[in-house]
């Protein structure tokens, strides 16, 4: 087994938790179930931060699981450093959404996006410098 597959399940396994938290958010909205005594939705500050985080899992983290995939197909062996980087972005994505859900802090969120965005940089130029200049 690639020992890319673990991070990137994980990275999908946020998603889908992702999408759990964002039906319970929605769900005084959309189906009634346990709206504030006004009828207003308890979540409904939290389910917009829910949602952008969510269609932030598609985009920069699109070109991980690609690197990811061309790295196992490849059939040779994956650096520890690829792992280790694969690891590094997964980590960022959960802390990423934890800012971006339960803060307001853009700071801090531009920082932790950095860490991922760095980690599939690197994963990408090593690839190249391997298959390429190497």
């Amino acid at each position: 087994m690639s020992s890319l597959i673990t991070p990137m399940f994980m990275h999908i396994l946020l998603c889908a938790l992702l999408y759990v938290f964002l039906t319970l958010a929605r769900a005084p909205s959309v189906w009634g179930v346990g709206k504030n005594k006004d009828g207003s939705n308890p979540f409904a500050d939290i389910q917009p931060k829910v949602s952008a985080n969510l269609s932030n899992q598609f985009e920069w983290p699109l070109f991980f699981h690609a690197v990811c995939a061309l790295l196992i197909a490849l059939g040779e062996p994956i650096s520890n450093s690829q792992v280790s980087l694969a690891w590094v972005f997964v980590i960022g994505r959960v802390l990423h959404s934890l800012v971006q859900i339960f803060t307001d802090n853009i700071r801090l969120r531009g920082l932790v996006f950095t860490i991922n965005f760095v980690a599939v940089l690197a994963m990408w130029l090593l690839l190249f410098i391997e298959q390429v200049l190497g």
